[in-house]
């Protein structure tokens, strides 16, 4: 009777392994996290996006979103590098922080140790000021910068962010100088604006259009090649006299090493979700500025970037002054 017993408990330790190796991804809930805080353009973009890779996971799939805001993305991405490479932990991943982090630092993670699932977002940058400023155009801007060095206030998500690169980069073109003020995410940076704290929110634009729909921000100018379709009455930067484009690709990112059927389906979850209908139409509402690329287009454009800013830092470290 006791072998009966035992041969019927490892028959059926034999079929649940047998069950489990074969169970269907995914399988229990997935977490998603952000490396800004709640609010932001990447949290508002990623709460939008969850509920269609769900629905393109099928199976009854369950995204949770996390914030893991701090050091410039690094506490996020560090979390996300070093999660299970099992398919249940996925991230935005945001250029230029996830890139140069590593770079200007010792950090946490490095970008191999990040594997690249698609582009969702690429979104210009920004500057906007408080519409009772006399500061009305970029001129204005450089012009009061020169009379009054450094006395400019400038929010950005960080050291090494894409504002902040391209806030010195329009330094250096303008002949002018500012003071940074670093922040863990958009959100802050617009509530600090708003609030008078500093003079200038220098954000992405499509984290910066409400606020000039409604009034409460006056948009100095937009860092793009050509006028976001978005925002067709923002001027360019470039138009305005300032060679300075710059902005922040968002996508989605996992811990590198995973299953390549686990990988594949999440790289289909993604594009079928950017691709949705209903998604389009919410990411319209919500003022996304999407420009899809899969896995190994956004994974080629983030070496480039690694091999363009290790130049730059090489050559001309960028740092607080």
């Amino acid at each position: 009777m006791k072998k009966r017993i035992l041969a019927a408990i490892a028959a059926g330790v034999s079929t649940f392994a047998a069950g489990a190796a074969f169970a269907e991804y995914p399988e229990r809930p997935i977490t998603m996290i952000v490396a800004y805080s709640a609010g932001g353009g990447t949290d508002i973009a990623a709460r939008t996006l969850a509920p269609f890779i769900e629905k393109h996971l099928g199976g009854g799939a369950s995204i949770v979103v996390v914030n893991r805001p701090g050091a410039s993305g690094e506490i996020g991405f560090a979390e996300l590098a070093k999660a299970s490479p099992d398919g249940y932990t996925i991230g935005f991943i945001n250029t230029p922080n996830v890139v140069t982090v590593p770079i200007q630092r010792e950090a946490r993670y490095g970008l191999d140790d990040l594997q690249p699932i698609g582009r969702v977002i690429d979104d210009p940058g920004a500057f906007s000021v408080l519409p009772s400023s006399d500061i009305k155009t970029l001129d204005d801007l450089v012009a009061y910068a020169k009379e009054n060095p450094g006395a400019v206030t400038y929010g950005t998500t960080g050291l090494g962010s894409d504002d902040h690169l391209a806030a010195l980069e329009f330094e250096k073109v303008a002949g002018v100088k500012f003071s940074h003020v670093p922040f863990g995410g958009n959100a802050d940076v617009r509530a600090a604006t708003l609030g008078g704290h500093i003079m200038l929110a220098n954000m992405n634009i499509s984290e910066t259009i409400a606020d000039v729909e409604e009034g409460t921000l006056h948009p100095l100018g937009q860092m793009a090649v050509e006028r976001w379709d978005g925002a067709p009455e923002i001027a360019t930067f470039r138009e305005q006299g300032y060679d300075v484009v710059s902005g922040s690709q968002r996508g989605i990112g996992a811990p590198a090493g995973l299953p390549e059927d686990v990988a594949a389906k999440l790289e289909k979850a993604v594009a079928d979700a950017v691709a949705d209908p209903e998604f389009r139409a919410r990411a319209e509402q919500q003022k996304l500025a999407l420009d899809y690329a899969d896995g190994a287009t956004f994974a080629a454009d983030l070496q480039a970037m690694h091999e363009s800013y290790s130049t730059l830092w090489n050559d001309s470290p960028w740092m607080e002054q």
